[in-house]
């Protein structure tokens, strides 16, 4: 009697313990999951900065010289409306055309952010989209027209400067890139362009040798490439939470 008396004892002890180890595990995740949903707040602001690139390069290239404005204003956790205003001046010389191209471009559309920083990180891998125009001149300041048969016919050649103005090209353009915040607010930047042109009006007689914003353009085809190196400065408005 007395030892099943000492089992029942044991087997109620047995239970409760059991029972503490259930509700302490129970405890355990329910501060875990208090951990995990740790409200962060955003910044929300307008970024605004330049293209060091277009910079640098109209100081080593005597032939180029261009300015660039970027910015973007984030409009949810993960999504920024974005733009970018330019000038460029561009001289081309190929075997038979001289060519300077010069005029300015406005770009605009979005940016995702596909990085999931962590706690007060600011990063963004991101992919973006950009409707682009430009208007812009092309200089014909020399061009030579080639002969097939030059042993008879010496090749015509030309130093007569002709400017053909009021040129205008349209685009789309996607975007992949990356930013990364050096300092608070201060963020450097690099993204690589991928361009199709969707409509263009051409000098008389030649095709665009190059178009301010769009870049160099390949003969016949409609498919462009840029790149940038960006710096800028993040103006904080508010923050808003997130989990």
């Amino acid at each position: 009697m007395r030892q099943q008396h000492i089992s029942s004892y044991f087997i109620s002890l047995i239970m409760l313990l059991v029972f503490g180890m259930s509700v302490h595990a129970q405890n355990d995740s329910i501060i875990s999951a208090v951990n995990d949903s740790t409200t962060i707040k955003l910044k929300y602001g307008l970024r605004i900065g330049g293209d060091v690139g277009k910079l640098i390069r109209s100081f080593t290239d005597n032939n180029y010289s261009g300015f660039e404005v970027n910015g973007d204003y984030r409009i949810k956790n993960n999504l920024y409306i974005a733009g970018e205003l330019g000038i460029e001046d561009k001289h081309t010389t190929t075997n038979y055309l001289d060519v300077t191209s010069k005029g300015s471009y406005i770009k605009a559309g979005v940016d995702y952010n596909m990085y999931r920083n962590w706690l007060d990180m600011d990063n963004m891998i991101f992919a973006g989209f950009r409707i682009g125009a430009s208007t812009f001149s092309q200089t014909l300041n020399s061009y030579s027209v080639y002969s097939t048969d030059q042993y008879w016919q010496p090749q015509f050649s030309t130093t007569d400067s002709q400017n053909f103005s009021g040129l205008t090209a349209i685009w789309a353009e996607l975007i992949l890139g990356i930013k990364v915040e050096l300092f608070n607010n201060l963020y450097l930047g690099l993204n690589a362009q991928l361009k199709g042109l969707v409509n263009e009006t051409k000098p008389t007689n030649f095709q665009n040798i190059y178009i301010p914003g769009f870049h160099k353009t390949y003969d016949s085809s409609k498919v462009g490439v840029g790149y940038g190196y960006t710096i800028s400065y993040l103006i904080p408005l508010y923050k808003k939470n997130k989990k």
